[in-house]
């Protein structure tokens, strides 16, 4: 009996990954399902497969993604065999991890192995939605065409992620220029004034007694301070990436004010692009579903996206099933949805949706610094004032004393 490395997800967003034995990867879905998990990858042990490989990802950009996928398409279209087009590609490619894994597929496919088979030995390269869309194209005859809509789905993605990223940019620098700016004055002036009020034998104030405090202890033991900060990023990164951990900050997400917004947007833009991208290539609404619930990146859409698949699977139309999360997807677009099912025109209601939600992303993330701006001010000014009170109301009382 064939062995199969695989990926299941749970309602609630448990994770489980490892090794079973299954006749085929359908029988081994119903397993999991029973067990109250969703396939989400699987790939037979069996094949070229590197267990290490699928257990831990490779690190190909997806920028990389885009350029072959876009390549491939037109190499397809212009008449090239697949195992030909894969090598030149291979050749092409500036990764070497991403060439050897391409030679490697191109040698699958001189073996007589469909497309699909192939990019299947890869799963933490090759995505669940792209390898579903080159199977549908093979089974259709279309690659060309279903390669032409995964490159504008991964360019639509790049596009995402690069709006948010450069909203992000700016608060980062101010951050990190107030906490070095901060780290200078606490190692450098605080010292010199606590000399000062030592020398006149001031009474200090609590207050400037923990900036003097804090500042000795920067000036004998900054290495100590770099080494407590590396400290707290590590160990907060490390619960970031626990289930709990990441549940919580999902959460925050969710209901901080500035972020929730672009948030939800952001999410309802990736359910939908990618299910559009999907359902329009022919893969079932229940496994469109699943797909897209490993694409998104908070959990709680996950896991309403694994709930309404097995409603969907039981014959509940798409628009009911999504009703119950209208905290997470907004009223528009469920009732847009239930539009879509009633004239027969999900798919391209579906696009329309996720562009129009991209649009607002986009809106969101231009306005981003306009918004927290202000923020950053109130924050600044109060750091400031704080330090200034404290370091200054001990010379007001020598004043007075005088």
């Amino acid at each position: 009996m064939p062995q199969f490395l695989f990926q299941a997800k749970s309602i609630d967003g448990k994770e489980q990954r490892g090794t079973r034995e299954a006749e085929s990867e359908s029988q081994l879905a119903r397993a999991l399902h029973q067990e109250g998990f969703v396939l989400v990858k699987a790939v037979n042990a069996g094949g070229s497969v590197d267990r290490f490989a699928f257990l831990f990802a490779r690190g190909v950009s997806l920028k990389e993604k885009i350029f072959f996928c876009k390549n491939l398409q037109v190499m397809v279209l212009a008449g090239l065999s697949l195992p030909r087009a894969i090598g030149i590609l291979a050749e092409q490619s500036g990764s070497r991890s991403f060439s050897k894994t391409l030679s490697q597929v191109k040698e699958s496919l001189t073996k007589g192995n469909q497309f699909s088979f192939a990019l299947g030995q890869y799963p933490e390269i090759f995505s669940d939605f792209f390898r579903s869309m080159v199977t549908v194209g093979e089974e259709t005859g279309t690659l060309g065409n279903v390669l032409a809509i995964a490159a504008d789905q991964m360019e639509k993605d790049y596009a995402l992620k690069s709006k948010i990223k450069g909203a992000l940019v700016y608060p980062a620098v101010i951050l990190a220029a107030l906490i070095g700016i901060g780290i200078l004055m606490l190692a450098t002036v605080v010292p010199q004034l606590a000399a000062t009020f030592k020398e006149l034998g001031t009474e200090l104030p609590m207050t400037t007694q923990f900036i003097i405090g804090l500042g000795m202890f920067m000036e004998k033991y900054w290495w100590a301070a770099i080494g407590i900060v590396l400290l707290f990023v590590a160990v907060l990164a490390r619960l970031i990436k626990t289930r709990r951990g990441k549940k919580i900050f999902d959460d925050l997400m969710l209901i901080f004010p500035v972020i929730a917004s672009i948030v939800r947007n952001v999410n309802a833009a990736y359910t939908l692009r990618n299910l559009s991208a999907l359902v329009g290539a022919g893969v079932s609404l229940p496994r469109a579903l699943v797909i897209t619930s490993d694409t998104v990146g908070n959990c709680n859409y996950t896991a309403a996206l694994l709930i309404i698949e097995a409603r969907v699977k039981k014959g509940e139309k798409f628009s009911e099933a999504i009703k119950d999360f209208s905290h997470l997807y907004p009223a528009v677009m469920i009732q847009m949805i239930a539009v879509g099912e009633e004239t027969g025109e999900t798919s391209n209601i579906l696009i329309k949706l996720a562009e129009f939600y991209e649009n607002e992303v986009d809106e969101q993330t231009k306005n981003f610094a306009a918004v927290v701006e202000p923020i950053l001010m109130m924050i600044i000014g109060a750091a400031v004032g704080f330090f200034a009170i404290s370091m200054i109301q001990p010379m007001y009382s020598m004043v007075d004393a005088i």
